[in-house]
């Protein structure tokens, strides 16, 4: 992997998960239901939500797939950047990290 690069603006970072068929997603990690969310892109299969699987309970360790709106509000709201894999020819890396700004 040649370089990293850090996006932050919401139509930079839409455009580089469409880019990879990358879906918003969360994960709750709280102990109790929707108070603390964890944010995620998720890639090809792992997009592909069942509608014949049972419910589970909101933090159960799974993840949902969300709207953007709603993933960019906890991503503003957390203040994070996004690191992505420099574009290299030839190649498209799934490669990413979510960081608080203040952190890199």
């Amino acid at each position: 992997m040649a370089g990293t690069i850090t996006l932050t603006e919401h139509d930079a970072i839409r455009s580089w998960a469409a880019a990879r068929a990358g879906f918003p997603a969360i994960v709750d990690i709280s102990p109790e239901a929707g108070t603390q969310p964890m944010l995620r892109l998720v890639f090809g299969q792992n997009a592909y939500e069942d509608d014949d699987r049972p419910e589970r309970p909101p933090n159960a360790g799974g993840y949902e797939l969300v709207e953007w709106d709603e993933w960019f509000k906890i991503f503003d709201e957390q203040q994070l950047a996004l690191i992505v894999a420099a574009d290299e020819p030839g190649r498209r890396e799934e490669f990413h990290e979510i960081v608080r700004l203040g952190d890199r």
